[in-house]
């Protein structure tokens, strides 16, 4: 069950990633519901703003794996880890790409060093919340 929803939380996530990518003013101003000082933020911010929810691609995919993988040896963890990065370079080069063919947007290779860079520490934190609650498991087990 856990893997369903993780899968699902990961989708709207990316969902969310190509809307934002794909509006028309990068600005956001024409997003109303967003409060005031994430939009000054995010116009202040204009590269960063893209590694945000790059993190939490980082993290769900790093959680979607590590789940789907429990029952296996952790032997490439390495080979798993350039192949999140991958997938997560794969997704913002769509997000970027469409913006191609969207009026007043360019695509911007900073933004995609920003959401590998993002992804890239959704990883590791992922990983490292992993291993502090192995450690305190290990810690309180009975000997």
């Amino acid at each position: 069950m856990f893997h369903k929803i993780v899968r699902l939380v990961l989708i709207l996530v990316i969902g969310i990633v190509f809307y934002f990518s794909w509006l028309p003013d990068p600005s956001l101003h024409s997003e109303s519901y967003l409060p005031r000082w994430i939009l000054n933020w995010s116009n202040q911010n204009y590269n960063l703003r893209t590694a945000v929810p790059f993190v939490v691609v980082g993290f769900l995919l790093e959680a979607y794996t590590n789940d789907r993988n429990s029952n296996e040896p952790n032997e490439n963890r390495s080979l798993n880890f350039i192949q999140l990065i991958a997938i997560a370079a794969i997704i913002v080069c769509i997000a970027e790409g469409g913006q191609f063919f969207i009026n007043r947007r360019s695509p911007d290779f900073m933004d995609v060093f920003y959401g590998i860079t993002g992804s890239i520490l959704g990883i590791l934190s992922y990983r490292l919340l992993k291993k502090n609650k192995k450690c305190e498991t290990d810690i309180n087990s009975p000997l």
